[in-house]
């Protein structure tokens, strides 16, 4: 694979994470979902994992900590979701 086309891929990357994330930011201020809705947590999750490997490549390090974080809340408060999901389906 060559550089330029590296480069495009994780240009495309990191804009989607952008698009993702604005949405999912959108998304709760409009009130058009909960902050404990799934939909909401994989925009987080994912947008943040495509922010890492954006800003990791670009060696912009703090962004990259700043969605490590972003990535571990998102994870957690989907298998919170998904646990609480899996109680009111035994019920």
């Amino acid at each position: 694979m060559t550089d330029e086309l590296v480069k495009l891929i994780i240009d495309i990357v990191g804009w989607i994470a952008a698009v993702e994330l604005i949405t999912a930011y959108a998304l709760i201020s409009y009130k058009k979902v909960d902050a404990d809705s799934a939909l909401f947590q994989w925009l987080n999750l994912t947008g943040s994992i495509f922010l890492i490997a954006n800003t990791y490549y670009y060696q912009a390090y703090p962004s990259t900590i700043v969605n490590v974080f972003w990535l571990f809340i998102a994870f957690f408060a989907l298998i919170r979701i998904m646990k609480r999901s899996d109680k009111s389906t035994e019920k």
